[in-house]
């Protein structure tokens, strides 16, 4: 039915029988014509192509438009798998806000020496001008991806934290609401745990963490750069599905202290912004001069207390890939436990013995830049031809400090659906976290990310991937 797994295939045991959470999914495909699922997959295709979910890829010329590759074959995770995820999530993202807190007021992580003074004094993540600021409700990531691998059966590792700005959840909504429309009696013999509530949930998340300057019901916007953005379908998506305001920067003003929004009948105080434009645009008083994206004036008004800023300004700094290779030592300061979820062992290029070691081995790793994201700027070493190698080489010793390395892990495989049949594909896993100040809440599944290209380990969208469904059976 599909080729041999050479690595752990989550649908498939080593014998070719479908593992337990997938029986029935792979007894309903074994009873389908494959032709029908074919004609359905280029009415998926269709489908996103009239609702305009695209995404923007930026190459050194120009930003194309494309559209985001679906497979129509959903991953699975069983309800006692998205348990004992869930426990390490959460516990990670707690500990992640309590190191913001921590990084812009006392410093105590700093002075027992578990991370390095100068990985936050040089870090262009770190905003000075948090520091001291307690945002309402003592929360700084309102909105949190965590990019999880799995290795095995009960393998899992955190690849990476996406604690700035996470993207990609208007696809899990999007992913869901096809497969419901188009294949409605596998929902009604496979029981799985919703996601269609995530918007509810995403607002009544921001409106807890309002200032105590909203009067009334809080008012939440979405800020977006604007329709040029690699993300714009999805700030105007999750602003309606909120029932929020979708707003730019040249539709905000400072107004008798407050953050106030153009609207029909005048100018209304906003009390939450769900801000998709980075730091460095955010406010070109304190940060980039050039900025025309941002509200001049709106950092005064959040240190007042004026207006909460999701996610906060300076979260950046939990995103960085250095920060991650001490996320052991910080979940362990923090929650006095060992984390629960792995780490992917990692070399930080800016420690001399690690560069040498990165150097000898380049073309066994995966080196990323500190800051990257996207996919973008980041070597693949078995898969670098030797000109590429000998290019990043070059790169590396110039400006070590901006790259960490990681063993190539043997990511698990996923089938898709092929012209030719189901074909194992590596996988990724996204799953969103809402935080506010009285609860933590985790969307059952999240956005599976899936490289299209055969042998590929990459599964961002930016660089060819696509995406899946994820269902999280219920008990």
């Amino acid at each position: 039915m599909q080729d041999k797994p050479t690595f752990f295939d989550e649908m498939f045991d080593s014998s070719g029988q479908a593992r337990p959470a997938y029986a029935q999914l792979v007894r309903w495909l074994e009873d389908e014509d494959f032709k029908r699922l074919i004609r359905k997959s280029d009415d998926a295709e269709a489908f996103f192509r009239r609702t305009g979910i695209t995404f923007n890829v930026y190459s050194q010329q120009e930003a194309e438009e494309r559209l985001i590759p679906f497979d129509l074959l959903p991953r699975i995770i069983t309800a006692l798998e998205w348990s004992r995820l869930t426990r390490g999530i959460e516990q990670r993202v707690r500990a992640i806000n309590a190191f913001l807190h921590d990084i812009y007021h006392r410093q105590e992580i700093l002075r027992a020496g578990r991370v390095p003074v100068e990985l936050i004094a040089r870090n262009a993540a770190f905003v000075p001008q948090m520091i001291g600021v307690d945002p309402p409700g003592g929360v700084y990531t309102h909105i949190v991806g965590v990019d999880l691998v799995r290795t095995g059966s009960d393998e899992f590792y955190v690849l990476e934290d996406n604690a700035r700005t996470p993207s990609g959840v208007s696809y899990m909504l999007e992913n869901r609401e096809t497969m419901i429309h188009m294949f409605p009696e596998l929902f009604a013999q496979i029981h799985v745990r919703q996601v269609g509530d995530y918007p509810t949930h995403l607002r009544r998340s921001l409106v807890a963490a309002a200032p105590a300057a909203t009067q009334g019901r809080a008012v939440v916007a979405v800020l977006t750069p604007g329709i040029h953005n690699s993300a714009y379908f999805e700030h105007s998506f999750l602003a309606d599905q909120m029932g929020a305001e979708l707003v730019e920067g040249h539709d905000l003003r400072v107004d008798n202290g407050r953050i106030a929004m153009r609207t029909t009948q005048g100018f209304m105080p906003v009390d939450v912004l769900y801000r998709r434009v980075d730091d460095d645009y955010l406010d070109p008083l304190v940060f980039n001069p050039d900025s025309l994206l941002g509200v001049p004036g709106i950092m005064d008004i959040y240190r007042a207390g004026g207006i909460t800023i999701a996610n906060a300004p300076g979260t950046g700094i939990a995103d960085d890939k250095a920060i991650y290779s001490y996320m052991p030592d910080i979940v362990e300061f923090y929650t006095g436990e060992r984390a629960i979820l792995k780490n992917v062992p990692t070399w930080r290029c800016g420690e001399a013995d690690s560069l040498a070691y990165v150097l000898d081995h380049l073309d066994e790793l995966v080196v990323k830049e500190v800051h990257g994201s996207g996919g973008y700027g980041m070597l693949v070493g078995p898969a670098a031809s030797k000109k590429e190698l000998a290019s990043f080489r070059r790169k590396l010793i110039k400006s070590p400090g901006n790259y960490i390395a990681q063993p190539t892990l043997a990511l698990s495989t996923v089938p898709i659906l092929t012209k030719s049949g189901l074909a194992p594909r590596h996988v990724d896993l996204r799953p969103y976290v809402l935080v506010s100040p009285d609860r933590v809440t985790i969307t059952p599944g999240g956005l599976t990310r899936v490289a299209l290209k055969k042998g590929s380990l990459v599964v961002n969208s930016s660089q060819g991937g696509g995406t899946k469904d994820t269902w999280v059976l219920e008990d």
